[in-house]
């Protein structure tokens, strides 16, 4: 446990803002199997540069978004050689990579979101993004996939949508459903990720390649309470 703990410090020291652990393992494809564990890390976005996105992305989200993936990759990877340093296997996931000699065009090797429900971190909300406990959508995720023994994570949390429907409303791309996630479902059954992928890319590559809106992590009221401090009783 002392191992943990210095590991969990050290990832908050390089730049996490939260850690969350879990046990991946039967959601893993078979050549992961044997890093069936997951450490989560969350880094929270600037409430300034995200309340500043209106029915378009900007310019200084995009590299917000950006920049905070290098820094999340730089997290990961530091994890990664501190765990094999002391004899562990561990595999860090990008913090935005689409692999794309897979059936579905738009997924990653393994969706961080997955192991953060997992580790009892949060929800996945009607937009279809990772909503933190502590700081609603405005967070980005990372993985670290290792054999060390992790603690499982706490119960999963209930999804706290409600009848909201702002981000599905307010999506220019018209790519989220309404529907609620569920344990197991297909992504499609919550958002269209070819529809968002294609608006962003036919309306503002000028602002960056892959460039995202943001507005569904805007609009949510989770971040708007959570974010600044509101949502913890």
């Amino acid at each position: 446990m002392e191992f943990l703990e210095e590991f969990q410090n050290r990832l908050k020291e390089w730049g996490a803002t939260f850690v969350g652990f879990s046990k991946v393992h039967d959601k893993l494809s078979p050549g992961l199997k044997p890093v069936g564990n997951a450490v989560t890390i969350g880094i929270r976005l600037s409430d300034f540069i995200i309340d500043q996105i209106d029915s378009f992305p900007t310019y200084a989200y995009f590299h917000h978004y950006r920049t905070v993936n290098a820094l999340i990759d730089h997290i990961t990877l530091r994890g990664l050689l501190f765990l094999q340093d002391n004899g562990y296997k561990a595999m860090a996931v990008a913090a935005s990579q689409t692999v794309n000699d897979t059936e579905d065009k738009y997924c990653g090797i393994f969706p961080h979101k997955t192991a953060a429900v997992t580790a009892g971190l949060g929800w996945i909300g009607r937009n279809g993004l990772f909503i933190s406990n502590e700081y609603g959508p405005r967070v980005r995720l990372g993985t670290i996939l290792t054999d060390m023994e992790l603690p499982a994570g706490e119960n999963m949390v209930k999804d706290s949508c409600g009848s909201c429907r702002k981000c599905v409303e307010a999506c220019p791309a018209m790519a989220l459903t309404g529907n609620c996630w569920e344990a197991g479902c297909d992504r499609s059954r919550v958002v269209d990720a070819k529809a968002c992928s294609d608006y962003m890319n036919s309306k503002f590559k000028h602002i960056g390649r892959g460039s995202v809106c943001g507005i569904c992590i805007r609009v949510c009221p989770q971040g708007e309470k959570r974010g600044r401090g509101q949502g913890k009783e």
